[in-house]
């Protein structure tokens, strides 16, 4: 995939797949435009993709809300300027619609000419540094995704949820479908198939293990439920993403 960057100019040696190694470090190219032009990972695992063909071509605005798109497109455009922004504290959108504060450093992406052609980015969660209230990215139903989020591999019923946001269950139901367009129940099966994503790629748990730790009844029943969403079953997922040893 190193070869997309060749789009905008520039080249990347092979050692940057390396980060694909790295474990909740996210790292990324860009075009002049914003386009996605290579990313590791680590990102797909933040924005619950797949593969890199479901990012690249595409742009903040595709994957985070839009206040968090316009910041990244302004810091951006600053970096495209020539300037670096290193080592600052941001919120950084995640698949789930929460955000988590994260120490982000952008630099200029140059051509053989020494042309700015793009930009380059790397961000890491800041130690402790829990999910910040999806309010704070303007996701709807904030206190129902935050609790999801913290709480996903329990049982949790719509009437947990409804009650938590002061909503009757029909009122929470309909405004969750609107929002989200699947249903609580959904949204809930989805997010433990892509959290147990990090543990495929980055630890050599047994998938009963996994399955286990993210809510699942079985491995039976994880197998199924990630094929159904991913495509591909959980062991042929690891099978591509996770490094040789």
């Amino acid at each position: 995939m190193l070869a997309t960057l060749s789009r905008v100019g520039t080249v990347a040696p092979e050692v940057i797949e390396l980060f694909d190694y790295l474990e909740d470090t996210p790292l990324w190219m860009k075009d002049e435009a914003g386009h996605y032009e290579w990313v590791n990972v680590s990102f797909l695992l933040n924005f619950g993709v797949r593969t890199r063909a479901e990012i690249i071509g595409r742009t903040d605005y595709d994957f985070c809300g839009e206040v968090l798109a316009n910041q990244y497109r302004m810091d951006d455009e600053r970096v495209l300027r020539g300037e670096k922004i290193l080592s600052r504290v941001e919120l950084v959108g995640r698949f789930d619609h929460t955000a988590r504060w994260c120490v982000t450093s952008k630099v200029p992406l140059r051509n053989a000419a020494g042309r700015i052609v793009g930009t380059a980015g790397v961000t890491r969660p800041l130690p402790r540094a829990g999910a910040m209230p999806p309010a704070a990215t303007g996701a709807p139903l904030g206190v129902a995704i935050r609790f999801i989020s913290e709480h996903f591999a329990e049982r949790i019923t719509n009437e947990d949820l409804a009650r938590a946001c002061g909503l009757s269950v029909r009122a929470f139901e309909r405004q969750f479908q609107a929002a989200y367009q699947t249903s609580p129940h959904d949204y809930l099966r989805g997010l433990r198939v892509r959290m147990s994503c990090s543990p495929l790629v980055f630890t050599r748990k047994s998938l009963a293990e996994v399955a286990s730790e993210f809510g699942f009844a079985d491995q039976s029943h994880f197998t199924k439920e990630f094929r159904r969403i991913m495509g591909e079953t959980p062991s042929g997922y690891r099978r591509r993403f996770q490094p040789r040893a």
